[in-house]
């Protein structure tokens, strides 16, 4: 799993098993004169918190972070970071809580093109009645993070 940062803060979380090319291509999108370079040290921080929260000893991440997207994609992941630990919301609740409720599939747009997912938990949104829905790392993925956060929903 790859990650990166920006002097403002944990910007790219890959999906497990993505290849480097598509933080690659993340980045020439997002931060086009960006130069990549390893720095296990100043990554030290983000990569012990989630290891944290991977073995069950975490709940919240205390790092600063720096959404690069849309407006409209930030106000969505905005709104993602304030569902707590255990809780979902569906599509519709993010919908609403942005304040355009018929904005449900443009919304879910959003979600998939999260940059930094876990920490901004699009796990945590779930279809109509507690359905388990799409998930860009995978659903086997969205499934295990769903357990590890104890939350039940609907196959």
């Amino acid at each position: 799993m790859y990650i990166a940062s920006t002097g403002n803060g944990l910007c790219y979380v890959g999906s497990q098993n993505d290849p480097f090319e598509e933080l690659e291509k993340w980045v020439n999108k997002y931060i086009p004169k960006a130069r990549l370079i390893n720095n296990e040290v100043k990554l030290d921080l983000f990569y012990q918190e989630l290891v944290e929260y991977f073995d069950g000893k975490r709940k919240s991440f205390t790092f600063k972070f720096d959404l690069r997207g849309t407006q409209f994609q930030v106000d969505v992941w905005n709104k993602l970071l304030s569902i707590p630990f255990g809780k979902t919301k569906c599509y519709s609740d993010v919908a609403n809580d942005i304040g355009n409720p018929k904005a449900v599939r443009a919304v879910g747009t959003a979600i998939g093109a999260n940059p930094i997912a876990i920490i901004v938990p699009c796990h945590r949104v779930l279809g109509k009645n507690g359905t388990l829905t799409g998930y860009s790392g995978g659903l086997p993925v969205k499934e295990k993070l769903l357990q590890l956060e104890e939350i039940q929903y609907k196959a």
